[in-house]
């Protein structure tokens, strides 16, 4: 388990460094910014690399909500809810320390909402409440069932990583312009933490969307897919 929740830890440093980071540091860089797109690629790219390089220690969750759809899923034990969720904590909000000191190493810097999630004036589109819940349900849930798909025992093993990646950058395509993308609450945290105040008020939203996103993904693929 040790080794296990180290490869958390690792692995979701890296999602949150590299995507986050790819947003604060990158996407509107002055004239070759890389925008929605490059961060999208970013975060899917994180998810791709780390599950090909510990995956295979700890499963590759790197994000509360995976970790609970794998639960519900019965893919893997209720015991390792707790640990899992805290060493994804830890990775994040240590990824979002390091972010900071690097952010902050420019004269005059402003950080904007440090890649925060958010609804209503603090959506990047200005899109309410209500239509942050629903993608963050929708896309998490979609989520769960390409994870749980990409890894089922019928799929040719080794190709897992590729589609959860290409699924993660879908998934910010679409959301980036509505919350500014979480599907996953330790991501969602991290953040909030040196944004503070409105990021903080608003973290209930992407902690019960993606959770509730995953049980309900889980729960369709335990529905159509989980069989021998």
């Amino acid at each position: 388990m040790q080794k296990r929740l180290m490869a958390e830890v690792i692995g979701t440093f890296w999602l949150v460094f590299g995507g986050c980071g790819s947003a604060v540091l990158a996407a509107a860089f002055p004239e070759l910014g890389i925008g929605f797109t490059g961060v999208a690629l970013a975060f899917g790219l994180t998810v791709l690399t780390m599950a090909y390089a510990v995956g295979g220690i700890s499963g590759g969750h790197f994000n509360p909500a995976v970790t609970v759809g794998t639960v519900v899923a019965g893919r893997n034990p209720a015991s390792i809810l707790v640990p899992y969720i805290l060493a994804q904590l830890v990775g994040a909000i240590l990824a979002a320390c390091v972010l900071y000191v690097v952010a902050t190493g420019k004269a005059g810097v402003d950080l904007g909402g440090f890649a925060a999630n958010g609804y209503g004036e603090h959506s990047p589109g200005g899109y309410s409440m209500l239509a942050g819940f629903v993608i963050e349900v929708v896309l998490t849930a979609g989520f769960l069932i390409v994870i749980l798909g990409a890894t089922h025992g019928r799929v040719p093993a080794g190709f897992a990583p590729l589609a959860i990646g290409l699924a993660l950058t879908l998934i910010h395509l679409i959301a980036i312009p509505v919350t500014n993308t979480s599907v996953n609450p330790a991501r969602s945290t991290s953040q909030a933490l040196f944004a503070g105040g409105w990021a903080i008020q608003q973290l209930w939203l992407f902690w019960v969307a993606p959770i509730l996103g995953a049980v309900i993904g889980a729960t369709l693929w335990k529905i159509m897919g989980e069989h021998d």
